[in-house]
């Protein structure tokens, strides 16, 4: 009575309930599930030019699973911009570093390239080889945080005699 359905109400009046959404002039028969068609999701719908619309006739805005997937895996589908690979890219700008300490990352790690390189294709090697290294990280992580932890640096440990 205070304007709120129970959660038991709310399963009923949602379960005898079909999809509020027409695809291609065609009302959906399947049964409407929780999820409702709200605003955000009408955009969504419109940028990535789906066949959906909200039918007028219909007295709820609450769409099938069906429909509801369909939606969702059309969003996840955006990629980003500037990765070439199934990596995300990475977080480190090399190209605020110096050019010298480029090349002492090319001598550490004694990257085979051609001598002559210009700053932009320095770095490109540098991020394929820095994408490339492999990392434990929750090992990494956990080290990192008892060295903090503990007041510890790398540079105090004794080497293993």
């Amino acid at each position: 009575m205070n304007g709120y359905r129970s959660e038991q109400e709310e399963h009923s009046a949602t379960s005898s309930q079909i999809c509020c959404l027409v695809e291609d002039n065609e009302r959906c028969k399947r049964l409407a599930g929780n999820a409702s068609y709200s605003k955000r999701i009408q955009k969504t719908v419109g940028q990535r030019k789906l066949k959906l619309s909200l039918d007028t006739s219909a007295r709820h805005i609450y769409i099938c699973d069906y429909h509801k997937n369909m939606i969702q895996s059309v969003r996840s589908k955006r990629k980003r911009k500037e990765s070439d690979d199934e990596h995300d890219s990475t977080d480190v700008d090399f190209c605020s570093l110096q050019v010298n300490t480029l090349r002492r990352y090319k001598r550490h790690y004694k990257l085979q390239t051609r001598p002559g390189l210009n700053k932009a294709q320095l770095v490109e090697t540098i991020q394929k080889h820095f994408k490339q290294i492999p990392c434990q990280e929750k090992e990494t992580i956990t080290y990192f945080i008892y060295m903090v932890k503990t007041n510890k640096s790398k540079l105090d440990q004794k080497p293993d005699s």
